[in-house]
């Protein structure tokens, strides 16, 4: 009886034994897959990411300069971001037929605007109020400017900047861009955004004396109904409807609110990076980092306006009637014939909207009905210049 019992047990015993490895097994098939994907999935979001040379996203921004490729530590994102908006701008800028070479402002290559630092190789077109202040200045410090000098000096900093970067012939230029080692970039601002930007800095708040003092006395003389009212300087809707008047009337537009299809003709040369003031602090990180910079100029944006402008524009555009808003998407001119016959491309801040991928979206919400909806009609259907494209931004 007791050699049964002590069989029994034994027998007892291996059975659980069979059980313990066979639990053991199983749990280590399960929880070795679920160890490995933990690893790969932690290393995939925490370490820094390795892009290829021949990767398809980011691969040009990376081979734009080999020799820092281990300061970087811009994520994925950023860099594919960058990259869909350079492929929109080449798509859009087809789209519309502004890579063509034609005759008129908007179809011939101006490189007058650019600035070609061929020391450090970059290459940047200074669109007005678009972080043109911050970048002005980066450019003065890589160009040998102390930071002392730059804040005692009352040479405008524009003006120290072509002493030593003259204005780049087209030839000059498309030799930069051919250049390998060159990094490209444009600072872009939303249209209307920029606009009351300038706007503010220029005409609200103008230096005594100035043009554009002047220019805003000539505004309230022409368009203020009662002479005498306040306040001293043009208010928006003012500034706005002289504005559209004249760009009918075939006049230049002022630098500060020129087009950047205009200013710095985009589709006529291949700019590697865009960047956007949306995302400035992102975007001027991988442009300083892209070229090995990082010990001489900071990411930065120095706002020289009287506080934020992305603050003011409900406060402004509300001001505006719907059709304001919409003729300052549309603004073109035309010669004064018979326009069937013949007209010219202009300025077009539709263009901006298009190239850039900016939208009304938060300015016609806060228009002013209009009391007429035939000028808010008129405003929809406004002739295009092109007539190939498609709009899609209300």
């Amino acid at each position: 009886m007791r050699l049964r019992k002590i069989r029994r047990t034994n027998h007892t015993n291996n059975g659980w034994k069979v059980i313990r490895r066979c639990v053991i097994f199983f749990t280590a098939i399960c929880l070795v897959p679920v160890f490995l994907v933990f690893m790969v999935a932690t290393d995939h979001y925490y370490a820094r990411p390795r892009i290829p040379l021949n990767h398809p996203i980011g691969s040009e921004l990376i081979q734009l300069d080999q020799h820092h490729r281990s300061r970087n530590n811009v994520s994925m994102f950023v860099l594919k971001r960058l990259e869909q908006r350079r492929t929109h701008l080449r798509k859009t800028c087809h789209l519309l037929g502004l890579d063509k070479i034609g005759n008129d402002t908007l179809h011939t290559p101006n490189s007058w605007e650019y600035l070609v630092d061929e020391k450090h190789h970059l290459i940047w077109c200074n669109v007005f109020k678009a972080a043109s202040t911050s970048w002005m200045y980066n450019f003065n410090i890589l160009a040998g400017y102390s930071p002392t000098f730059l804040r005692r000096s009352r040479t405008p900093p524009l003006t120290l900047a072509r002493k030593k970067y003259g204005r780049p012939s087209l030839e000059f230029l498309r030799k930069a861009f051919r250049n390998k080692k060159s990094l490209s970039f444009l600072i872009v601002r939303h249209p209307l955004e920029r606009l009351l930007s300038a706007y503010r800095d220029k005409i609200k708040y103008a230096v005594s004396g100035s043009y554009h003092f002047k220019l805003g006395k000539e505004i309230i003389k022409n368009y203020r109904k009662i002479r005498n009212a306040a306040p001293k300087y043009p208010t928006y809707p003012e500034f706005v409807a002289w504005l559209i008047d004249s760009v009918k009337a075939g006049k230049s537009l002022d630098m500060h609110w020129t087009p950047v299809v205009e200013f710095c003709t985009p589709c006529m040369f291949d700019i590697k990076v865009i960047a956007h003031t949306e995302t400035l602090e992102e975007d001027q990180e991988l442009i300083i980092k892209r070229a090995g910079l990082e010990n001489i100029i900071k990411p930065q944006w120095q706002n020289a306006g009287k506080g934020s402008t992305t603050k003011q524009i409900s406060s402004h555009y509300s001001l505006l009637t719907r059709s304001q808003i919409l003729q300052l998407y549309h603004i073109f001119r035309f010669l004064n014939i018979d326009f069937h016959l013949l007209k010219i491309t202009a300025p077009d801040y539709r263009f901006d909207f298009e190239l850039f991928n900016y939208s009304l979206n938060g300015y016609l919400e806060v228009g002013q009905p209009d009391q007429d909806p035939s000028a808010l009609l008129a405003a929809i259907t406004m002739q295009d210049n092109q007539p190939d494209s498609v709009p899609h931004i209300y």
